[in-house]
């Protein structure tokens, strides 16, 4: 398994219709449908959580993500391509993104959004506002 399989298992889903708890790709997924696909595509163990709400708060997105067998919390100083990205959107951290590195020497992520890239799994620049979200950094065990 390599960065660039978990960016191919990203850029698999972009355009699909953004549905809370959703983990059909071309139907309907939101950001922890793509870490999902992202899983199966790579042939990883993981636990797939449903019941959350759409705002997680009190630290439960953080324990979903610290439990993932197939996940290791990293620095964010260590920030690669295919890393994932753990945001706070209002006070909790609260959404998930996949890290695509640099695209035309910009930095890039891809992500299931209601509102972002009009409600869909979108890909788009990771600017200072996004940037400022980044809680955490995990990265895929076992990465070549």
């Amino acid at each position: 398994m390599t960065r660039d399989d978990i960016i191919a298992a990203v850029r698999e889903v972009e355009g699909t219709p953004f549905r809370h708890q959703g983990r059909i790709p071309g139907l309907g997924m939101d950001c922890a449908g793509v870490l999902v696909h992202c899983f199966q595509r790579l042939g990883l163990p993981y636990h797939d959580e449903m019941g959350y709400p759409r705002n997680p708060f009190d630290g439960q997105l953080e324990r979903i993500l610290d439990s993932q067998p197939s996940l290791r919390r990293i620095d964010k100083a260590e920030l690669d391509r295919g890393d994932v990205l753990c945001m706070r959107m209002a006070r909790d951290p609260q959404h998930i993104a996949i890290y695509l590195g640099l695209i035309d020497g910009h930095p890039y992520i891809g992500h299931g959004s209601s509102v972002h890239g009009k409600g869909k799994v979108a890909i788009h620049r990771l600017d200072e506002i996004w940037g400022a979200r980044i809680v955490r950094v995990y990265r895929f065990e076992g990465l070549q």
